[in-house]
């Protein structure tokens, strides 16, 4: 058995545990109890486990990190991990005052974590979870162990708390922005004629490994299609090519688009893509602190409106951080299913919003701007505004 103790303190916690008691008391919790890899590093303040990083499955069960926070009493918390992640903990001890990782599965995780907090002696009748990220038979054993508490979603509760990002967050998306940004100008800049969308989509894998970013995922498109699955279509002279990448650093997601063309980008390519910069740019002067969140969509519908490509022409913002349309929820009808509580809600400084506008002209192909934007104290900052206009592809093989 392995245990670290550490109490903590104002300075050790990552996190502001006034906010979370005040939460959890609206949303009439007692205890909460974490398990999702994004929320478990939150409020763990530490790097996740390095051997579940892209895996949770082992065996025949589950990675199943929990992390439980009674209301009001940071000193009774309880982490329980794996085994296998004894002797990360070992090096970089944990803020948290019961850590165990002698774990070896779901049911296990959840059964170790619930034995050590009733023996603390906190309330447990109201039981905060995440629903979509415990699995089913971990429930099944936390009502078993708690047959008079009710269960209730926290989910939101935890959205919230993360919706203002600190200083270190805010370095570390800046950081993410600019790696992805630098990855794709590097990508467009070696490759002309000929390369497959699977061959850049690869190349732009390795270009953000090589930064430090963990790649996540690629976007493209080129020539007229729409299709931004890579494959066996080849990127040839005259084309258009669109790159949207989501690269995490440190767990903090990078999420951008950007534009390139083989060749020379003629007089009406360079009118589409203003249309869209001009579009982004009048988001951006809607995010300051104060302002309601559902300024961002007036303020760029309202130029949407005067494009001549509104109708092939969609906007979408969201929010960002260790999760891809997280807090600020700014629309309740774009392409991800949820409401829009912070249409109506000031902007804060701290929050972070992707900002992006995809075109998808019926000749010319998709053509999309996707930018990360801070509220700041005093307005906005964009994270790496590199490489906004057309990139011309193949520039470096050239020289």
């Amino acid at each position: 058995m392995q245990e670290h103790i550490s109490r903590p303190t104002e300075s050790h916690v990552p996190f502001e545990t006034a906010k979370l008691d005040l939460l959890m008391e609206a949303a009439g919790l007692d205890i909460l109890v974490a398990t999702s890899k994004h929320n478990v590093q939150y409020l763990l303040g530490a790097e996740r486990a390095i051997f579940f990083d892209y895996m949770d499955a082992l065996g025949v069960s589950r990675y199943l990190p929990v992390v439980i926070y009674p209301k009001g009493a940071a000193d009774k918390a309880v982490y329980i991990g794996h085994r296998l992640e004894t002797h990360q903990r070992a090096v970089a001890p944990l803020w948290v005052p019961q850590v165990r990782t002698e774990g070896n599965g779901s049911v296990d995780a959840i059964s170790q974590a619930v034995g050590l907090i009733k023996g603390a002696g906190v309330p447990m009748k109201r039981v905060g979870v995440e629903m979509p990220f415990l699995p089913m038979d971990a429930g099944r054993a936390l009502s078993d162990a708690l047959p008079g508490s009710e269960i209730k979603d926290a989910l939101l509760v935890l959205e919230r708390l993360r919706a203002v990002k600190s200083p270190a967050e805010l370095s570390r998306l800046k950081k993410a922005s600019e790696l992805v940004i630098d990855s794709m100008i590097e990508v467009i800049a070696k490759h002309g004629p000929g390369p497959t969308k699977q061959q850049l989509s690869d190349a732009l894998k390795i270009a953000e490994v090589n930064r430090g970013v963990t790649f996540e995922y690629c976007l493209l498109a080129c020539g007229s299609s729409h299709n931004r699955a890579p494959s066996a279509q080849r990127w040839e002279n005259g084309d258009v090519l669109s790159l949207d990448s989501g690269g995490n650093y440190h767990g903090y997601i990078g999420d951008l688009a950007r534009m390139s063309v083989l060749g020379e980008p003629d007089s009406e390519l360079m009118d589409l893509l203003a249309e869209i910069e001009t579009i982004q740019r009048a988001a951006f002067a809607a995010v300051r602190p104060g302002a309601m969140g559902g300024e961002i969509y007036v303020a760029a519908e309202r130029e949407l409106a005067r494009s001549s490509q509104r109708d092939c022409t969609d906007f979408l913002a969201h929010g960002m951080g260790l999760v891809s349309h997280e807090a600020p929820r700014l629309t309740a009808t774009g392409p991800i299913p949820y409401d829009d509580p912070d249409a109506r809600r000031p902007l804060e400084p701290g929050m972070v919003v992707s900002i992006e506008t995809t075109m998808k002209h019926p000749r010319r192909g998709f053509i999309k701007l996707e930018d990360t934007v801070a509220v700041t104290a005093t307005g906005h900052e964009i994270f790496g505004e590199g490489g906004r206009g057309w990139n011309i592809g193949g520039s470096a093989r050239a020289r």
